[in-house]
């Protein structure tokens, strides 16, 4: 009898010890996963300013695209434009965070003075 009690301790020792490490590696899971969705959410916030950001400078006439040719900071980012050939234009917006990796881009034409 006392021989089965010992046993039965120690199995109960070992189930406690195998549910406290499936317990933790729980909690790890669920930790990534939240983590994970809040990067993605900031992330999705600034591809949304990014976008309004390239509408906006888009939407800008010849002559004030010509006044803006280069880099300029708008507050986390960066807006470069380029004038690649007479009336088009290259715009692109990178984060101030990442320098040099362009995010969004495009091109746009605005025809010449008649």
């Amino acid at each position: 009898m006392r021989r089965e009690r010992g046993v039965t301790l120690l199995e109960v020792l070992a189930a406690v010890a195998i549910l406290s490490i499936a317990g933790l590696a729980l909690v790890e899971l669920v930790t990534g996963g939240t983590r994970a969705v809040a990067v993605s959410r900031e992330r999705e916030r600034e591809l949304a300013d990014e976008e309004r950001l390239l509408t906006a400078w888009s939407l800008l006439r010849r002559e004030e695209l010509d006044q803006r040719i280069g880099d300029r900071v708008v507050g986390p980012y960066v807006v470069r434009v380029q004038r690649p050939e007479r009336g088009l234009y290259r715009l692109a917006v990178e984060r101030s965070a990442a320098p040099g990796v362009e995010e969004l881009v495009t091109v746009v034409y605005r025809a010449g003075a008649p």
